[in-house]
């Protein structure tokens, strides 16, 4: 992990690379480039990060840099077509299902998990709402799915037999379960494949054409090699898995996403309301703000902040979470954010809809949270406006 001086050296080198050479001017290319490989080099060489793929709009323009390998063996460099797995970024695309299926009548976030699994009720399970699943707060799900639940037979077993550790609503404990739920019901709701739904009533219809669940085999060369400490990783589908975390994609197609949270692109009315809906604040948790999967706080925001919304403890640990009543709506003046994570792959989306900047960073190495947080924080002080 990175020290505090580092992050500081970090934010003065990127803001010194723009600041020091255009004034007033609007940063060029290679201006914007100098910032960012300022704020890459440094962690991509002290994590051993293999390759890494940097997206970035700034005041609604976009950008594009590559860096490193996307395989060690073969030898093969990252490209603007290399797909990464984006881990838990991935719960944002579900989360964008699901507000789609509100708005087409499918579905209620209001509605128990019981509604669509009769079967669940009665049981304290039954009275999770829809919303819970996509806020972290059923009141105290696992982060990941028990081993031994291999099938829906089996997890709805594990659902009937569970009991909260917290009233619903009322603590955020970060979990696969809920999202990964959340995403199922959403599917049956439509009476389709969850797989074949996010193909094309979103990868498609928001024109990410290079973001897969399953990759086809004409992508399969595209298809970074993930790392794990050296060692050649990629993920291992699991009860899920699909809905939680499964989602491979490139760095411009993230973009393409980060502007249509930005209402930057042309796609359908109701898929850009879905899209906007999933900014609605729902609960508080220390520092950060809960919409639907995404994570918010008011901008400008200090890195201090960020750091600690993005730690291992918010990730691993429950958190008390109030009820925002009524919810908040969707704001411009915020910094929204998600991380991802699989064992090979490590990803950070950022954007700041005020601003029209975003950033997407993909790499195919887990490496620190932190050092993500890090190197988007620098990019984005420097070339799109306040920082505290």
């Amino acid at each position: 992990m990175i020290e505090a001086r580092t992050f500081q050296t970090l934010v003065l080198a990127a803001s010194f690379v723009v600041t020091g050479t255009s004034g007033d001017i609007a940063a060029s290319r290679q201006q914007i480039k100098a910032t960012v490989d300022a704020a890459v080099g440094p962690i991509m060489k002290r994590d051993a990060i293999p390759g890494l793929s940097v997206g970035l709009i700034v005041h609604g323009k976009e950008y594009l840099f590559n860096y490193g390998r996307a395989s060690i063996d073969p030898d093969l460099p990252v490209t603007d077509h290399t797909l990464f797995e984006i881990g838990s970024v991935s719960k944002t695309l579900t989360a964008t299902l699901a507000s789609l299926a509100q708005i087409d009548g499918h579905l209620s976030l209001s509605d128990p998990v019981s509604m669509d699994l009769p079967s669940l009720q009665g049981s304290p399970f039954g009275n999770v709402t829809l919303l819970n699943l996509g806020t972290h707060t059923p009141g105290g799900l696992p982060l990941q799915v028990p081993d031994d639940v291999r099938n829906v037979d089996q997890l709805i077993a594990y659902l009937k037999a569970w009991r909260p550790t917290y009233a619903r609503g009322t603590y955020r404990t970060y979990s696969n379960v809920g999202i990964g739920l959340l995403g199922f019901l959403t599917a049956e709701s439509f009476g389709e494949n969850f797989d074949a739904l996010m193909e094309r009533d979103i990868f498609h219809a928001i024109g990410m054409n290079h973001t897969y669940i399953n990759v086809p085999s004409s992508e399969i060369a595209d298809y970074a090699e993930g790392y794990r400490k050296g060692a050649a990783i990629r993920m291992t589908p699991g009860m899920l898995w699909s809905e939680a975390y499964g989602v491979r994609t490139t760095a411009s197609d993230m973009l393409r996403f980060v502007e249509a949270n930005m209402n930057m692109v042309a796609i359908e009315p109701a898929l850009q309301k879905a899209v906007t809906e999933t900014h609605t604040g729902y609960f508080t948790a220390g520092t950060l703000t809960q919409d639907l999967i995404w994570e918010q706080y008011p901008y400008p925001v200090a890195l201090k902040t960020l750091l600690g919304g993005n730690s291992c403890a918010m990730i691993f640990n429950p958190r008390p979470a109030s009820a925002l009543s009524p919810p908040e709506k969707p704001r411009a003046d915020v910094w929204i954010n998600k991380t991802g994570s699989t064992n090979g792959f490590g990803a950070y989306v950022a954007f700041i809809p005020e601003e029209r900047c975003g950033i997407a960073l993909l790499a195919n190495e887990s490496y620190p949270i932190p050092d993500r947080v890090a190197i988007a924080y620098a990019i984005v002080s420097s070339l799109c406006g306040a920082t505290e």
